[in-house]
């Protein structure tokens, strides 16, 4: 089928009570080019919900009037929604054409009955959402959507399958499967043809068989290519192949098909761990959420390529699409970039979350959502597991060990070339014997003594618990029906598990970013836990607050969430920009990617207060030796590295030095009166100077810089970083300013922010404040245009940007 982008000419607005319009309360459509998130630009409510982000909940209604050409008639016309969050119905000429409870799933509607050719038509899309999320989700149509027309014989949108199911260095074997649709009334034999090109363009193989297709039917036709001396696609060569699939009815081509994949094959087992293409590979994963920070949860394709090129920078090979299943446009950079994927299905199965969450519509439709998540996934080889749940309080039960089963081999019978997993927090799967598991460790009825516990350190809490012999018996089915054992901040079993489960393959589904050194060590140590996955890779909208210091007055509690401005959850390795935080710097020595330092200092603050650091939170520090009003201050200086020891200087006078290495979780400290110049940390290797990092104070005159990117394969989408330095590019991190960004010519402002993870603006209007001293942009242009970037007391900048390339 021939597909086309139908994001254009869309309206949108807060739904409108139908009665009240006819008393003439009417409230006006906004023109919007999809995706479009409807909540990002709502004003917040400082009494709203924390989990997301106190963004009230909406109904919204999107509309789009298309010209239908003559030639549709007698064609499969199938309009395609990546995504719609949530409970969309879809009317087309006023006529129901189709309804999706969830909002992760492809919604794919057969729309040429509802059409008439040679006229005008009329789409309209509403949905909503409220309570019934965790975490900011964003509404709309959020991603893309598609027109796909076919002939009377045509592949279906998702018709073409490939498999690779043999593989070696020397030759493998490409299973093409084909789906050949008519529309006719009578039946058709058509030739299929395919034809694969390699990663420089080559044709390498090809392959005819005809195809009777069934009037009104669908065929599958099926061929077995072989590859000589494949280019094995994996995280460090992702190389691309493409397979086109041509239907020739009557010597002529009634349609065509075309998608990339990859040559790869996948084996796991507890001696051996993961293995890709033969090798052992440690997954070094990122959890995120699906929203793309100050964007909302507008899936740009440009935005997802640049978070997953990101994210790789900082060493992360895998990433798990938390808690739902991730779009086109991330897979799709997954397998350009070389990043393994574990997809999840749902947060929820039957026992709800929250309110009016998907609980209600797991039991009608989950099998359909499944289905929708493997038609999605099928060709990308960057997809290695499917996880097919959350945090499932069921998974202590009988009852959660049957739902679990009949997930997981509903999975396998769609596609049995991938891993299943899911992700197992052991404390809600025992919630309800919580009591029983107190009276066995000695505290009776009193739960102060847990709560106490559970306030001090929840990460060992959790893991007290995980680590239990409750836990171990209400878990083992739904365990025992997975490929993989995911388990969520239990690290406690790793290797408790190596005996009493010897089968048992692990991964760690979702850790606190403070235990990387010890969790990624316990990943190297053994062979069945196959990898590490941080909560998290990217921060996110809602759940705010949940990696913030907590500077506490006498008698004063720590809390959860944050109070109202905060919007990010603040506990990502990049922060809502993209920018790195120290913990990500952290964690790439760990990782053993990095032997040089990096040097952290800790904010300035009150001297002697309490601060709370729960075990998502990293200290509150940034990389930055420009601290203007704090000379001669005593400053907290953090310093990571694998060296034995570090050696830390002002101005290249030496201070210190202190022990580092994995004996020291990788972090040396130092207390150094602020003065201005150059802070440089030296590794010391038996004894001898090896690596050095340093930071330099950012002096004389600010001045605005504005500087603007494209993604490969995307021209029409600008990152505009905007950042307040002196002449040598140094930032001035110790001042914040109040900058507007205006954009010319045809060119469109998508949003506007900061890192700033409690901002009292929102994204969606020109005027943002930086955070330290850092601001950034996203703009479209659609054709040659301009960004002007000003601030009070500085030069504005304007800077051309370069036409679309579409």
């Amino acid at each position: 089928m021939k597909r086309t982008l139908f994001n254009d000419g869309w309206q949108v607005r807060q739904k409108v009570n139908p009665f009240a319009e006819l008393g003439g309360a009417t409230v006006p459509y906004e023109p919007v080019t999809l995706p479009h998130d409807a909540q990002i630009g709502r004003d917040r409510d400082p009494s709203g919900d924390a989990a997301t982000a106190y963004f009230p909940s909406g109904a919204y209604q999107y509309r789009k009037t298309f010209a239908v050409p003559e030639e549709f008639a007698g064609k499969r016309v199938v309009i395609e929604f990546e995504g719609a969050y949530r409970d969309a119905t879809v009317h087309i000429n006023g006529a129901f054409a189709g309804n999706r409870p969830y909002g992760y799933s492809t919604i794919a509607i057969d729309a040429d009955r509802f059409l008439e050719p040679g006229a005008e038509n009329l789409i309209e899309v509403e949905t909503r959402n409220g309570d019934d999320s965790r975490w900011y989700t964003g509404a709309g149509l959020y991603r893309n959507v598609w027109l796909h027309v076919g002939s009377e014989l045509h592949v279906p949108a998702t018709g073409l399958r490939i498999r690779t199911p043999e593989v070696d260095r020397t030759e493998a074997v490409v299973e093409v499967e084909v789906s050949v649709a008519s529309i006719r009334p009578r039946r058709a034999t058509v030739d299929v043809e395919v034809r694969i090109v390699d990663p420089d363009g080559d044709e390498v193989a090809t392959g005819t068989v005809p195809v009777t297709v069934e009037a009104n039917g669908t065929s599958v036709s099926r061929q077995r290519l072989r590859l000589a001396s494949p280019r094995l696609w994996s995280a460090e060569t992702p190389d691309l192949y493409r397979a086109t699939a041509r239907v020739v009815a009557e010597g002529e081509t009634a349609d065509e098909a075309e998608t990339g994949f990859g040559v790869r094959r996948l084996q796991v087992d507890p001696v051996n761990g993961l293995r890709v293409n033969g090798e052992t590979v440690k997954l070094r994963g990122a959890c995120i959420h699906h929203d793309n920070g100050i964007l909302g949860a507008a899936t740009h394709p440009a935005a997802e390529e640049r978070r997953v090129r990101l994210l790789k920078e900082a060493g992360f090979n895998a990433i798990r699409s938390a808690h739902n299943p991730a779009s086109v446009a991330l897979l799709e950079a997954c397998d350009r970039l070389g990043m393994y994927v574990m997809d999840e299905t749902f947060d929820i199965w039957t026992s709800n979350k929250m309110p009016h969450d998907y609980s209600l519509d797991f039991p009608e439709w989950w099998e359909r959502d499944v289905e929708s998540l493997v038609a999605k996934d099928f060709n990308h080889p960057s997809v290695i597991l499917y996880s097919i749940g959350n945090e499932i309080p069921e998974t202590g039960s009988s009852a959660g060990g049957l739902t679990g089963r009949a997930l997981a081999e509903k999975v396998r019978a769609l596609d049995p070339t991938r891993f299943v997993t899911n992700a197992v927090n052991g404390m809600l799967s025992v919630m309800g014997d919580l009591a029983k598991l107190a009276a066995e460790r000695g505290q009776g009825t009193d739960d102060s003594a847990g709560i106490n516990t559970l306030m001090s350190g929840p990460g060992e809490f959790m893991n007290q618990i995980g680590a239990s012999p409750l836990v171990t018996a209400k878990t083992a089915e739904s365990f025992g029906v997975l490929d993989v054992a995911g388990m969520n901040y239990l690290d406690a079993r790793y290797a408790m598990d190596a005996e009493l489960f010897p089968n048992r393959v692990i991964v760690g589904t979702e850790t606190f970013p403070t235990h990387i050194d010890r969790n990624w060590a316990s990943v190297l140590e053994h062979p069945h836990v196959i990898g590490d996955f941080t909560w998290t890779g990217f921060d996110y909208l809602g759940e705010v607050g949940i990696g913030r210091p907590q500077r506490l007055a006498d008698g004063e509690q720590p809390t959860h969430a944050a109070p109202y401005p905060w919007i990010a959850a603040w506990c990502g390795d990049l922060d809502l920009t993209g920018g790195r935080r120290p913990a990500s710097f952290y964690r790439e020595i760990v990782f053993g990617l990095r032997s040089a330092p990096a040097i952290a200092v800790q904010r300035p603050g009150p001297v002697g207060a309490t601060v709370y650091t729960g075990p998502w939170t990293w200290s509150d520090s940034i990389a930055s030796w420009t601290w203007q009003g704090h000379e001669g201050d005593d400053l907290v200086v953090e310093v990571y590295s694998d060296a034995d020891e570090v050696e830390l200087a002002v101005n290249g006078e030496a201070v210190g030095v202190q022990p580092a290495g994995a004996g020291n979780r990788f972090t040396a400290h130092f207390t150094v009166p602020y003065a201005p110049g150059t802070l440089t940390a030296t590794a010391l290797r038996a004894g001898r100077r090896a690596e050095t990092h340093e930071l330099a104070t950012a002096t004389g005159e600010a001045r605005l810089s504005v500087t603007a990117g494209v993604e490969a394969g995307d021209a029409g989408i600008h990152f505009v970083e905007i950042a307040l330095v002196d002449a040598n590019g140094r930032v001035f991190s110790d001042r914040d300013v109040e900058v507007t960004v205006a954009v010319g010519g045809a060119g469109e402002l998508l949003a506007a922010g900061s890192a700033d993870p409690a901002p009292e603006a929102g994204y969606a209007g020109p005027a943002h404040r930086t955070f330290d001293g850092r601001a950034f942009a996203v703009v479209r242009a659609d054709a040659d245009s301009w960004i002007e970037v000003s601030a009070d007391g500085y030069a504005t900048v304007r800077l051309p940007l370069a036409p679309t390339a579409r």
